[in-house]
């Protein structure tokens, strides 16, 4: 691999016009392709195999002229002070709304709230329930500008009028404020860390023609797989975060070389076959995890998750062939200001190679080194403040209560919010989320009757409507409205009840199915069908990385380690979560309105995102160990070397992607702030607490051991040579090993 690799670098380097030109045209090809392509289909959600989606493919069937999957908006209307909605004044205002909402662009028809008993108990409030004859991501600007307009006229003439349902837009649009937080904190990180507008230039560069091909790609091949628009969103956010990773790493080596006396072709193909090997297969932890979505059976994750997996794997070609042709563009600027006069000019003779690496050995440690040492010398003491630390963040995770986002959990001033309390103030919490209960009977109305008696007597339900049966008579609906809000843990033990006791019902009653669907029932399903997918999710991504890292580092206790930090990293961010949007604490700091139940995606997402960015820094910190250590390096040796060279990469790396998520908290939607909270919390425990101190205790106290592999199976594995012992070894006989650390290790 590493042969490969490094004729690879040298080609680029010095074919670096014919390179950059390829990606170039290869760029402007697949934007070609994106503009020239059919719009991408609309956003669907599907969850194959639960019974929600059992009865939402039997209602679009049964129930074709109703379309299920049509927009709909809920418009509440409440009279002012004490007054009666039934007022005749009122009454007339409610129903100049119905029509001019019935002549908006894309409506389908309007239920007048008097004709179909739409009205509160204390007759203060009614709703017009809307229907439109499109998907919600379908709808025109028309059609939104219409409802908006017929609510103001209704607002004008003195009533109390909000709206919530999937055709209302969404007022919390993202401002984009993390994605320009991030580039701008990774420009300022990038040249703290090479003192060189060039070097830090090149990151960005790479990173943007990678996402730009990879974002253009989807987008191209959208209509014929069937890749809506949001599914580049999360490859987008991981594109950047590797694409500014793997250039950063090879750069930082491509310096590194430079510095110990290398021509400058040498270094370029050194960096990539050593730098870029481990880069190849931290790219390759991420796409499995990424690819491994595919277990959660939710297409929409899955789509998502190999659209990401697709961006990871251009970023990676990017970083080994585009990043070298960068580097022959300009080879002594991407140095630090203060190195290059003595690189300038021709090439340096063998007698300046081994003065440059005699300088480089006298250099006094820096702080990545001095850490090392640090750790080398106290590695119980910091091994158990690491565990202990991340142990007690994590203890929260136990109470961990998962739900998806509703209107009930928007910003109070949005007015589905609005919406959303005036329904639970007049009508019941659990008016919000409704179940939809679907009878299959030779004689379906007959049969949805005797349900719709028994229904009324069981506890939890609120009120259920008549019965709606097709043409027909084949199929029945009925609406069972809850004691409880659709968040709240009794409204889910009521869906498992009903559930529980379809079979009998359908016996009692002559039906041959009956299905609880509804919102709120497919939230509980989507919930559950994550919480069913968590374990073999974590069980792939983790065992597929453990066979990846044993085969790269060549050891059994190295993948095992890296696996178990990604846990306690991962433990702690979900416990702070838990903490700051679950219990609240510092929520009013952070910006959290309501304290609520964590987002039912947002566990699986950390692993998929968190665990491929903890391997990256896993390969690229262990991987310059290995490195040492297969050179004839001493075990601590070895360690000081990967922190000489990689703790200040990984360091950079970690507070770009920590600055990236953490813009997202800064978003109205606190679901927003939940993903960026718990993102960027984990990267900062994962490459601060985990690689940065507990990896190096544990090697202090493994030592050798840290490195065995069983003989038979270092004879069954292939040798990748990652590490580049195949490669020339340096001239200077110190460049291999830490010697001017030596000090540092006990």
């Amino acid at each position: 691999m590493a042969t490969f690799l490094s004729a690879l670098g040298r080609f680029a380097f010095r074919r670096r016009g014919l390179v950059v030109l390829l990606w170039l045209l290869a760029l402007v090809g697949v934007g070609f392709a994106a503009s020239a392509a059919p719009p991408p289909p609309a956003d669907t959600f599907s969850m194959p195999g639960t019974e929600s989606q059992r009865a939402f493919d039997l209602l679009q069937e049964r129930f074709p002229a109703a379309r299920a999957d049509g927009a709909a908006a809920r418009v509440v209307i409440r009279a002012p002070g004490s007054e009666k909605i039934t007022s005749p004044r009122r009454t007339a205002q409610v129903e100049a709304l119905v029509a001019s909402l019935s002549k908006a662009p894309q409506v389908v028809s309007v239920a007048d709230p008097f004709k179909v008993n739409a009205v509160s108990g204390d007759r203060t409030t009614a709703y017009a329930y809307v229907t439109y004859g499109a998907r919600a991501t379908e709808l025109t600007d028309a059609a939104h500008e219409g409802l908006t307009a017929a609510m103001d006229r209704a607002r004008a003439a003195g009533l109390v009028v909000e709206a919530g349902g999937d055709a209302v837009e969404i007022a919390q649009a993202m401002n984009g404020t993390g994605e320009k937080l991030g580039i701008l904190v990774s420009a300022v990180v990038l040249l703290l860390t090479f003192g060189s507008l060039v070097a830090a230039g090149m990151p960005l560069l790479t990173a943007m023609l990678g996402v730009g091909i990879g974002i253009s790609a989807v987008t191209a091949l959208g209509s014929t797989l069937g890749l809506s628009s949001t599914t580049s969103t999360l490859a987008m956010m991981i594109g950047l975060a590797v694409g500014i990773d793997y250039a950063l790493f090879i750069v930082s080596r491509y310096r590194s070389e430079v510095a110990e006396g290398r021509q400058r072709v040498d270094a370029a193909s050194r960096a990539v076959g050593t730098a870029g090997s481990a880069v190849v297969f931290a790219g390759l932890t991420v796409i499995i995890a990424l690819a491994g979505l595919a277990v959660v059976n939710v297409p929409m994750l899955t789509t998502m998750g190999l659209t990401a997996a697709g961006t990871v794997a251009v970023a990676v070609l990017v970083a080994i062939t585009f990043v070298p042709a960068l580097l022959g563009f300009a080879p002594v600027k991407v140095l630090a200001r203060g190195d290059r006069g003595q690189h300038t000019g021709k090439p340096l003779s063998k007698r300046r190679q081994r003065r440059a690496a005699g300088r480089a050995a006298r250099t006094k440690p820096h702080l990545g080194a001095r850490w090392a040492g640090l750790v080398l010398r106290r590695p119980v003491a910091v091994l158990l403040t690491g565990v202990l630390g991340l142990g007690a963040l994590a203890v929260p995770a136990a109470s961990l209560e998962l739900g998806l986002p509703g209107e009930g959990t928007m910003a109070p001033d949005t007015t589905q919010r609005k919406a959303y309390d005036l329904l639970s103030d007049s009508f019941g919490p659990g008016f919000n989320g409704p179940l939809t209960i679907t009878v299959e009977a030779k004689d379906a109305k007959t049969a949805a009757e005797r349900v719709r008696t028994a229904l009324r007597n069981v506890p939890g339900v609120a009120t259920v409507s008549p019965v709606t049966a097709n043409r027909s008579a084949d199929t029945a609906v009925v609406t069972l409205v809850p004691d409880f809000g659709p968040t709240d843990a009794r409204t889910e033990d009521l869906v498992r009840s009903l559930r529980d006791g379809a079979d009998g019902l359908e016996r009692r009653t002559g039906a041959s199915t009956i299905m609880v669907a509804g919102q709120t029932a497919m939230f509980i399903d989507f919930s559950r069908t994550l919480d069913d997918a968590l374990l073999p999710y974590l069980g792939l991504v983790v065992g597929l990385a453990f066979l990846l890292l044993m085969l790269v580092f060549r050891s059994v206790l190295v993948p095992l380690k890296a696996a178990l930090g990604f846990l306690l990293s991962v433990g702690a961010a979900l416990g702070a979560v838990v903490a700051v949007f679950q219990w609240g604490w510092l929520a009013d700091l952070i910006g959290v309105d309501h304290p609520g139940p964590v987002m039912s995606t947002l566990p699986i997402f950390m692993i998929g995102v968190v665990f491929g960015l903890a391997m990256d820094y896993e390969v690229f910190l262990v991987s310059r160990m290995r490195e040492a250590y297969a050179h004839g390096a001493r075990p601590g040796e070895a360690v000081v070397t990967g922190f000489r060279y990689g703790g200040r990469v990984v360091s950079a790396a970690a507070i770009i992607m920590a600055a990236v998520f953490s813009g997202f908290v800064m978003e109205d939607n606190d679901f927003v702030k939940m993903i960026g909270f718990g993102l960027a919390a984990a990267v900062l425990f994962d490459a601060f607490v985990v690689r940065m101190a507990i990896v190096p205790a544990l090697f202090a106290l493994l030592g050798k051991s840290a490195w065995w592999l069983p003989g038979w199976l270092d004879r069954i594995l292939p040798d990748i040579d990652v590490e580049g012992e195949r490669l020339p070894e340096p001239r200077d006989s110190s460049a291999g090993r830490p010697s001017r650390e030596r000090h540092l290790v006990r």
